[in-house]
């Protein structure tokens, strides 16, 4: 229902400006949205979220962890 809702607006707005203005904002906050989730459910937990399973499309990401390729 949300993506519906989304289309309709963008379809809306771009009959305002030219439609790569529209999808070059679209992309971003798809973008901006994407890492921004990695970047939350890779690092340390805040408070309260201690307890709460990572999701499955998270990648697991150890900074700790170095590559044993530099020799």
């Amino acid at each position: 229902m949300d993506c519906l809702v989304v289309l309709s607006l963008t379809i809306a707005v771009a009959g305002k400006f030219p439609i790569y203005f529209v999808l070059v904002y679209v992309v971003g906050f798809v973008a901006a949205v994407g890492i921004g989730l990695i970047a939350f459910f890779g690092s340390k937990p805040p408070v309260g979220w201690e307890d709460v399973k990572k999701p499955d499309f998270i990648p697991d990401f150890n900074p700790s962890d170095k590559s044993k390729d530099s020799d």
